[in-house]
Formats: structure tokens, sequence, C-alpha cells
């Protein structure tokens, strides 16, 4: 008799369940899912805060938010990999800050990654931008093209490795004569 009641109240709950998680998931908006994506992304990440996701949500509504530059990756229509280009100052210049690029951990490794990264770039130079800075790891960012952003007297706003505040040109030469402290969005909080 035990038995059948631990029967009957697995199938039960299993399926309240399966019924809270499609109600919820039916209330959630694409922004609900690319800040879940950037929050899976960075949760074991050492050097970060844990609040990307956060970051994403206040970025999304900034006047430095530019639509053409938030992209996803998406597998069989679930979103795995999102990046965020946004406007940010240097000196007279307008240029982008790269931030956040999260895909899904179980995702990570498979190239989707540097394919957001890619995309931004050719997206970018076709709205006329010169380049793009990132804070991120070196290892990663050099494949990609990036440099040190002091190569061109670029600087951030706050105490960092050089190796770790990197620029790239999208366009050959675009960021020559472009100098000073990086101006970013106010919703970075810096």
């Amino acid at each position: 008799m035990n038995v059948i009641f631990g029967v009957a109240f697995f199938i039960l709950g299993s399926l309240a369940v399966y019924v809270f998680q499609r109600k919820r998931f039916a209330k959630m908006t694409e922004e609900d899912f690319v800040c879940e994506v950037v929050q899976k992304a960075f949760a074991r990440e050492k050097s970060s805060k844990h609040n990307e996701h956060n970051l994403v949500r206040a970025l999304l509504k900034s006047d430095a938010f530019i639509k053409d530059l938030s992209l996803t990756a998406k597998f069989k229509g679930m979103i795995v990999g999102y990046i965020l280009f946004t406007k940010a100052k240097v000196g007279d210049e307008t240029l982008l800050v790269l931030s956040p690029l999260a895909v899904l951990p179980k995702f990570q490794k498979k190239g989707i990654g540097k394919s957001l990264v890619e995309k931004g770039h050719v997206v970018a130079k076709k709205l006329g931008y010169k380049g793009v800075i990132v804070l991120g790891h070196p290892e990663y960012y050099k494949k990609l093209g990036y440099l040190p952003a002091s190569k061109w007297g670029i600087k951030a706003p706050f105490e960092v490795v050089d190796e770790n505040f990197m620029a790239i040109e999208l366009v050959p030469g675009a960021l020559t004569g472009v100098s000073g402290v990086v101006e970013y969005a106010k919703e970075f909080g810096l």
C-alpha cells in the first residue's frame, strides 16, 4: 500500500512540476531567456560578481543599446548563446564595448562564442563603427584578433591588467589617433 501511495505522489508531483515549468516558460520573454543564459554562463566564473544578467537588463533599456548588436545563438529553437555590443566614448569617438559574451556551459567550446563575436563584428562594421573594446580572457580574445587596448592609448576607467583590456579595429587603421579613457554606459556603474 505504501508503494502505491509513493508512486501516486511521485506521478502527481512530477505532473505539478511539469505544469509549473510549462506556465513559467510560456510567460518568459526573449529577454528573460537571454538573462537566464547569461546567468548560467557566468555562474562558475571566479572573476565574476554574478550580476551580468542584471547588467544586460539595464543595458537593453539604455541609450547605449543598439538593437542590431544584441545577438543570440539558438539550437533547436532554444537560446544557447548571447552577445551584446553597446556604445562607449573614447575621446570624441564612439566605439563599442563587447559585454557580455555568454554561452550555456554545455554548449561552450563548440565555436558558438566565436561565431557570435564574428557576426557582431560584421554587423558593427556595416553600421559604421570603427572598433570594439572588451575586458576578458586574453587567451580567448587574442584568437579573435583583439590586442591590448593600450596599443592605441585606450585606457580603462578602472585598474586592470593591461592584457585583459583589449580592443580590435573593425577596419585596419581605424583606431589610429583614437586614445583616452573609455566612458562606458552609465549602466555599467563605473
